[in-house]
């Protein structure tokens, strides 16, 4: 596996993240100051001890222990409410910024092109979505609160310990050059560790979907053995990289632990001597022996968190790597002010789409590859027309309705929609207009009515039944136990292809669309089914600008213009009739489809 390339981010990233937790900030320094709050109570608290000693124990009186005891846990009750408010605000803290940041993620991702898909697999971006916005979640609450007093108790200590006897508290702040030296030796180390730990719990992920969501197409091609091996040598490699991350932070733990037991073996000696000769109370002893004991705990548990920070650093740029990720396919300021966009459409300022869809010297090559897909191409579909295309796979049939679709944008040339740049409108805006049917159909988790209602979102039972009537699907949900209620599954797993499809198509119609593409939109209908679905392509085509793909040349033996595609240029073109009569290209294909299909039956 390759390791991804990162750079550094000054503050561990942080900074990245303020337009994402700004609104928080309040909070957060409320927190804060809590938390500050609770560890100067905690590096005062042995102060008690020592009055206690040298009044109460030395003196040998209970003159003032009432007072002593009411101060005492007056003290202790606001410490437990500060302890408690600090712990909910942070709570609510880490679960808003996780909402806030996974929001922020899926709604981009929504407005990323096609192609950011087709170059990152779905656990890569399904890590990005939920493992790294919780550790973020976790960062700014508990990890930074950890920080703030963990920290704050050691510089209160060590002032606590100033104040009591310099010469002693020098010599045991002397060990903090040597920690920070240790910081800045293993930071790098874990950094780089940690990042391909996160790259590989990716890869895994992405592992699991894959033989999850293709568990059929693993046992039709026995390839489990194939899948186990390569989780298998992603989990070992995500075991060696764990234990050896684990392993430089161990190492990194002892070595300030170790400088931690010489603090306090320096308190125990020089401390002995001078309470020994009468310069250091008893008291005073105590309060020294508690600060050095006190900051063991703090100072390791410090060294853990800052490990955990260096940690996140990779996760804060992976998720600020997708945030940042521009759109191959975007509008422009001018087009977003008057158009709106998919989560704020400006449907007043929407033109009515009438159909006509033209092609002027486009070319097109996709945008993670070199070789041109289309070439100078040129084509004028007038409005209400039927156009089918067909060719071999790999002719950039597909690509012509995507780029009709902007889906995709050309390379060079223009794609105009009503005699105007596709650019110069939105995509929400088109999109609106498009009804689009896929070779693959998906259908979301649900009802039958709940996917319906995808194609339009106030739709009645009468309108749903009537477009399911007109493709032909009206018998699945007439034999389906709940009717329109019936669950479709997972990915409509419940369904056949051929039952999805249909139920795909009806969606399509139910939104009522000004353009409407069938790519390979009867691929998975039986031969009975397709006859009933010609008819209701005919029906709904009608005054409808419509482009189908179709590898079943008798799907389209109606179409107004048929044009054949080959090496993204258009070598035929002409009716049903014209084309078989010119005894091309399509004539031997259309012939050879016919006698595959009488061999069939």
């Amino acid at each position: 596996m390759k390791e991804e390339e990162y750079v550094s981010l000054p503050f561990f990233g942080i900074p990245k993240l303020l337009p994402y937790i700004k609104k928080y900030i309040p909070g957060i320094i409320l927190m804060v100051s809590l938390g500050m709050t609770a560890s100067i109570f905690d590096a005062l608290s042995p102060l008690f001890n020592r009055y206690a000693l040298d009044h109460f124990v030395a003196d040998n009186t209970l003159d003032g222990l009432g007072v002593f005891i009411a101060l005492y846990v007056g003290l202790l009750v606001v410490y437990m409410l500060d302890n408690f408010a600090t712990t909910y605000l942070c709570g609510k803290t880490e679960m808003s910024v996780n909402r806030d940041l996974r929001n922020a993620a899926f709604s981009h991702l929504q407005e990323l092109s096609f192609s950011y898909y087709n170059r990152n697999n779905v656990g890569y971006i399904h890590a990005r979505v939920m493992s790294d916005t919780e550790k973020i979640g976790v960062l700014v609450a508990w990890r930074l609160m950890d920080m703030i007093w963990n920290g704050s108790y050691v510089v209160f200590v060590i002032v606590e310990m100033f104040v009591l006897d310099a010469r002693l508290a020098l010599y045991v702040c002397a060990l903090v050059p040597v920690v920070a030296l240790l910081v800045a030796y293993f930071q790098k180390k874990l950094i780089k560790e940690n990042r391909y730990i996160r790259e590989l719990n990716s890869a895994i992920t992405g592992d699991l979907n894959e033989g999850i969501t293709g568990a059929r197409s693993v046992k039709a091609l026995l390839a489990e053995e194939r899948m186990k091996s390569i989780l298998g040598r992603h989990t070992k490699e995500m075991e060696k990289r764990s234990v050896k991350a684990a392993r430089h932070s161990s190492f990194f733990t002892a070595a300030v632990s170790m400088m931690s037991t010489f603090a306090l073996a320096i308190v125990l000696f020089r401390g002995g001597i001078l309470s020994q000769d009468g310069v250091m109370k008893l008291g005073t002893l105590s309060v020294f022996l508690t600060c050095a004991l006190g900051m063991l705990e703090p100072v390791q548990f410090m060294v853990v968190t800052f490990s955990e920070i260096i940690a996140v650093q990779v996760n804060i740029e992976r998720l600020t790597k997708l945030l940042e990720t521009e759109a191959d396919v975007s509008d422009t300021k001018e087009v977003i002010e008057k158009y709106g966009d998919s989560f704020a459409p400006k449907r007043e300022n929407w033109e009515e789409l009438q159909g006509e869809v033209e092609f002027q010297d486009v070319s097109f090559h996709y945008p993670d590859g070199d070789e041109y897909v289309l070439e100078h191409f040129n084509l004028k579909v007038e409005k209400g027309m039927n156009v089918a295309i067909v060719g071999e796979t790999g002719a950039g049939k597909s690509t012509l309705v995507n780029l009709v679709c902007r889906f995709f944008e050309p390379t060079s040339g223009r794609v105009l929609i009503d005699g105007r740049d596709a650019r110069e409108r939105s995509q929400i805006w088109l999109h609106s207009n498009i009804g689009y049917m896929l070779q693959t159909p998906h259908l979301f988790s649900g009802s039958i009515r709940d996917n319906l209602r995808y194609g339009k979102a106030d739709a009645t039972d009468e309108e749903i039944l009537e477009a399911l009537k007109l493709v032909s699907a009206d018998g699945i949900v007439k034999r389906a136990e709940k009717g329109l209620d019936t669950e479709a599954g997972e990915g409509g797993d419940s369904l056949s292809t051929g039952e999805k499809q249909l139920l795909s198509f009806a969606r399509a119609l139910l939104a009522d669309p000004k353009i409407l593409v069938l790519d390979e939109a009867t691929a998975s209908i039986d031969t009975v089914t397709e006859k009933a679905i010609q008819k209701a392509i005919a029906t709904v085509t009608k005054n409808r600008t419509s482009f189908v793909i179709a590898h079943r040349l008798s799907t389209i033996t109606v179409a107004d213009l048929i044009h054949m595609v080959h090496d993204g240029k258009i070598t035929e073109r002409g009716t049903h009739r014209e084309l078989m009569e010119k005894r091309g290209a399509y004539y031997r294909l259309f012939s050879r489809q016919y006698e595959e299909l009488a061999y069939e039956e």
